[in-house]
């Protein structure tokens, strides 16, 4: 699967190890670094089991959160072009073989 990243910051804390244990700790960093290979690995998101994958409301409708470590998620929205919608419109996360980061952090503060 294709992993973008909303922005440079999120990419740089996702590629970059210093950078990513800076802000997150070893635990969060070894959380972070096996779920994005973890994601590279798999074809679409109705394959991944890992991080318990569950949509998101509010803010962050239409995404998936996946669990990292304590309180923090790794929200994700579908980055195909156009997304894969079911008859009802919900996104159609069996045929979406592309994902954004959009936040990584605990979004119940």
């Amino acid at each position: 699967m294709d992993i973008l990243f909303k922005d440079n910051a999120l990419r740089r804390l996702c590629t970059q190890e210093r950078v990513m244990l800076r802000a997150l700790g070893k635990k969060g960093a070894r959380k972070l670094r096996a779920r994005l290979k973890d994601l590279q690995a798999f074809s679409n998101m109705k394959e991944v089991c890992f991080g318990r994958p569950h949509p998101l409301r509010g803010h962050f409708k239409e995404c998936l959160g996946l669990d990292l470590d304590g309180g923090r998620r790794l929200v994700l929205e579908a980055a195909n072009e156009p997304i894969p919608r079911n008859e009802d419109h919900s996104i159609d996360w069996s045929s979406v073989t592309r994902v954004r980061v959009i936040f990584i952090g605990d979004y119940h503060d």
